[in-house]
């Protein structure tokens, strides 16, 4: 039970005394600074994560030297310039690290050593620290990154030999990144700052079923938006109620309900009107690719006609193949009429005109947002069957001008979001030189004066509505999945990466983040992604007035309070950031962590609690530690404030409200690792002047609702 009334007041003084202990007024108890802990890397073993990847190189175990513990490693290079090299997977963020160190120990005749970093499995070395063992005796060695260029991460760590021949043995022990002293924390909240609108559509997620416990679920979640979308779509024949599977399951025909009155009664209207019911706004996807389903039987690569194939639905339909001949190579020139019906932009139009009919328009509680189909720039991967060869510019824009515009002829009010292309590469790049590796000299790319294909697709849509007057895209719509290894629809991972993870959620914003994955390297932009400024960079200088949307993204692990933490500081970005919808791919169980993260911003006390509407501005002296999100409430003026604690320890924090006046009782939820089956309601706390400290306990999510009124 909650110790308090039902108005939200305490019921006896008594209540406040436990509370005290973690929530007192800031001067009470300092926020003290803190060391992040060593991470090690090499005592007695290697640790987990790392590999060796050396050249020219031995290791082996010396139990009779060591520095410390049980053995320490003897290291041989057997040729000038060898390497001992060992790779971080996921690479190793250093946000907390001062510097490298470990024991070594020469012997005689040992020559200069040089350590360096790459911040990518195959990127460029840094500053190198040159470094001579002491002959037969142990010396510890301290490495300042910043002689290494203050990298910001770290994907292998490289001790190389500098003389230009082979050397003697040496050997090392305790090799570790050494925890810096961390700054003392505090929270900033200033109510007339930076304030915008939060788009309740943010808050939305996928999917394609239409049972009672999807129902219950979004209800539970108090979700604003739900997309129809994904690979199963792009072939989606509303008329017969069928699709097809694509990549995802042997280019096989289904049936995606198991109505008998169609189309009345098919998957997508069950979706649409249990949206309608639930109070809930219908993204629908609507194809472009220039194919539907004919049938609910048929596959794109029968082996009865296309001969023996790598893989076969062998259990259900083992007929069907993969696609893959027995050599490896893609069966080509198979008909595309083996599975489906050309169709074109007049059968969606019809398709809007039946759901206008059925629901009303969109300015009527009809179906108001549509997906120009789905990431078109992979069709040749994924419907490979049907569309074997990859667009090219003038194709994705001319496909926008046909459905779109048929769309609009359906229903005027409707709204589109395009080009939904799948990830950073088609940001930059046309589909058809992604398909031939032509990344160096892009031909398509190049003919369109080397402009990167988002920026180019919104100069297209300003073209059509200038010479038109009429707008047909309303949306810019990128999916984006993190690149960083192990997590997008991934189970939780070791402890480095759920570092990742949380680290991760700064590619979505942060101008100085170097992302933590492949792109680093690959670059453009130094791999620094920025996504929702980028966004709005481009709608800004490209096509203003274009609202930005994210209907495919997903950050994992939805069984672990790390994808719960990860999820939420996701929400509150977006809403800080100005995105204006976006969906979950892959939604969680309504039991599992990640569901949580919903529920602190959109149904936090059961009752249908949300965070505000408008928000303002918050700042946390270390938001890779401690992230704070803030926004008022409309209708009453109170703040809603969600503080994140994404690391292991309890973490204490002055928070100071300014221009704000406050007006009754904080009120508190928590969602943590100590509770995982719900948010836990806290007792209710007095505030006097306009700072506080709380103690936020390890991996945690906390809501207070704090009334008052801006000043």
């Amino acid at each position: 039970m909650c110790p308090m009334a039902c108005n939200g007041s305490l019921t006896r003084r008594s209540d406040l005394r436990g509370w005290l202990t973690v929530f007192v007024i800031a001067g009470l108890i300092p926020a003290f600074a803190a060391r992040a802990a060593d991470l090690m890397i090499y005592e007695d073993a290697l640790a987990g994560g790392w590999q060796d990847w050396s050249w020219n190189t031995t290791l082996s175990t010396d139990t009779a030297n060591k520095a410390t513990g049980a053995s320490s490693l003897a290291v041989t290079h057997t040729a000038g310039w060898a390497g001992l090299s060992l790779r971080a997977s996921p690479a190793i963020n250093t946000a907390g690290y001062s510097s490298i160190r470990f024991s070594v120990y020469g012997r005689a005749n040992s020559g200069a050593l040089a350590v360096s970093i790459q911040t990518t499995d195959s990127g460029p070395v840094s500053n190198q620290f040159v470094l001579t063992p002491t002959p037969n005796a142990w010396k510890v060695i301290n490495v300042p990154l910043s002689a290494l260029g203050n990298p910001g991460q770290i994907a292998r760590l490289n001790i190389m030999e500098w003389t230009g021949a082979a050397q003697p043995t040496y050997n090392l022990d305790t090799l570790r990144l050494i925890g810096q002293t961390l700054p003392a924390l505090s929270l900033t909240v200033d109510a007339t700052a930076a304030r915008k609108p939060i788009s309740p559509l943010i808050y939305g997620i996928n999917g394609t079923s239409a049972t009672t416990a999807d129902a219950a679920f979004m209800k539970s979640l108090g979700l604003p938006v739900r997309r129809w979308g994904g690979n199963n779509t792009s072939r989606y024949n509303w008329q017969l109620d069928a699709s097809n599977t694509g990549f995802d399951w042997y280019f096989e025909n289904v049936r995606m309900s198991n109505a008998v009155s169609l189309p009345a009664d098919s998957a997508a209207n069950r979706v649409i009107a249990q949206n309608r019911a639930g109070g809930v706004a219908t993204v629908l996807t609507v194809p472009l690719i220039g194919y539907v389903a004919k049938n609910a039987t048929s596959c794109g690569f029968s082996i009865a006609r296309y001969g023996p194939q790598t893989d076969s639905d062998w259990q259900w339909r083992p007929n069907c193949g993969n696609g893959v001949k027995t050599g490896g190579s893609l069966v080509t020139g198979n008909n595309p009429a083996d599975t489906s019906l050309a169709v074109g932009p007049r059968f969606v139009q019809t398709w809007v005109a039946a759901l206008v009919s059925r629901y009303g328009s969109a300015a009527n509680s009809g179906v108001r947002y549509y997906n120009l189909d789905n990431e078109p720039d992979i069709w040749w991967e994924t419907h490979r069957d049907v569309a074997p060869l990859a667009l090219k510019y003038d194709q994705l824009r001319d496909r926008t001008y046909q459905y779109a515009a048929a769309i609009k002829a359906g229903d005027p009010a409707a709204q589109t979001l395009g080009p939904v292309v799948m990830g950073w590469t088609y940001y930059w790049h046309s589909p058809y030189d992604g398909q031939r590796q032509d990344w160096q000299t892009p031909d398509d790319r190049n003919a369109h004066g080397g402009t990167p294909l988002v920026p180019w697709y919104l100069q297209q849509m300003r073209a059509y509505e200038q010479a038109h007057g009429k707008r047909i895209l309303d949306f810019l719509d990128l999916h984006y999945y993190p690149a960083a290894p192990g997590v997008a629809l991934r189970p939780a991972g070791n402890a480095a990466t759920q570092t990742l993870r949380l680290n991760s959620t700064r590619s979505l914003w942060d101008p100085n983040y170097v992302d933590e994955s492949w792109i680093a390297s690959a670059g453009p932009e130094g791999g620094i992604i920025k996504l929702i400024p980028r966004m709005r960079d481009w709608v800004s200088a490209n096509y203003p007035g274009t609202k930005l949307a994210i209907t495919e993204y997903n950050w994992g692990a939805p069984e672990h309070i790390n994808g719960a933490l990860a999820q939420a500081d996701v929400l509150g970005i977006f809403g800080r950031e100005g995105l204006d919808l976006a969906t979950l791919w892959s939604p969680p169980q309504s039991t599992q962590p990640l569901a949580f993260a919903f529920r602190i911003y959109r149904n936090y006390n059961g009752s249908g609690g949300r965070f505000g509407e408008t928000s303002v501005s918050a700042v946390s002296s270390a938001q890779d530690r401690l992230a704070i999100y803030a926004a008022e409430e409309s209708a009453t003026g109170a703040l809603t404030l969600v503080v994140i604690n994404k690391t292991a320890d309890n973490l204490s924090a002055p928070l100071t409200l300014n221009h704000f006046t406050n007006r009754g009782l904080v009120q508190g939820w928590r969602y943590s690792a100590a509770r995982l089956t719900g948010i836990v309601r806290l007792p209710d706390q007095g505030i006097s002047g306009v700072t506080f400290t709380s103690t936020y306990p390890a991996n945690s999510i906390t809501l207070y609702r704090v009334p008052g009124r801006h000043l």
